[in-house]
């Protein structure tokens, strides 16, 4: 295995982290100093960073989690909220969320040990397709039907700006299916290739709708199928190697 892929395995950094401690003299095997991040690692060989000898590489896993609304999809939070680790008991490696869902989404959250892909799917350019079932307030007209379709104009928040303000985004066309609807409200698919910050809900407010529910359904060839919320189950490889081939 290449160096910086058996770092990346062993679940410090991703592959790219760990290029960047390669190039900085940072890393030593059976005592010499690697420069280089083609060097291969062979069994029983000694890994350090920093002078610390690495964790042995983990096996890569893959878990889907049905993640409820009401808690967050961080390790821990400094605000004492429920986080997704609570439903990872029975998960024997340690395992990290690929991207997030806001504290009231539920559904599919993706979980691994492979930092390395876990980054390049959380990636904005590989534009890898989520899946949501809303349930928004009213009933969706042809016209914003068809803004949602080809891209509607949403307001962002500023990073690292004064609080409150916002810049104007246009969203790249989306894939939405009314699946039923009454006078209140509108159950309603909607698939998405970009990932902005409370994307969907954002589209909805600005076609007029509020979202009452949401849910992840699908992120690229993983479905959430029939997982039980606060469960999760291990991908299969054909799974993973269908995510492989998303990749760009």
């Amino acid at each position: 295995m290449r160096i910086n892929k058996y770092i990346a395995a062993s679940g410090i950094a991703s592959r790219r982290k760990a290029d960047e401690m390669i190039a900085a003299g940072r890393v030593r095997v059976n005592g010499a100093v690697m420069t280089s991040p083609g060097c291969d690692i062979q069994p029983g060989d000694v890994v350090m960073v920093d002078g610390k000898p690495l964790p042995a590489a983990e096996k890569t896993c893959w878990y889907a989690l049905n993640k409820p609304a009401g808690c967050v999809t961080t390790l821990s939070d400094d605000k004492g909220r429920p986080t997704v680790m609570q439903f990872l008991a029975d998960v024997e490696v340690r395992v990290y969320p690929v991207g997030r869902l806001d504290y009231d989404t539920s559904g599919l959250l993706l979980l691994t040990n492979d930092g390395d892909m876990a980054s390049r799917i959380a990636d904005p350019k590989q534009k890898i397709k989520k899946t949501y079932m809303a349930r928004i307030g009213g009933r969706l007209t042809k016209e914003h039907l068809a803004e949602l379709r080809n891209g509607i104009e949403i307001e962002l928040p500023v990073k690292n700006a004064e609080s409150g303000a916002v810049r104007k985004y246009k969203t790249k066309p989306a894939e939405v299916n009314v699946i039923e609807e009454n006078a209140s409200q509108s159950l309603v698919e909607i698939t998405i290739s970009e990932g902005k910050n409370r994307q969907v809900r954002r589209m909805f407010a600005a076609a007029g709708h509020r979202v009452l529910q949401l849910e992840r359904t699908a992120i690229g060839n993983i479905r959430l199928g029939r997982t039980r919320p606060g469960t999760c189950r291990r991908l299969t490889d054909a799974e993973i190697e269908g995510l492989k081939k998303l990749l760009i």
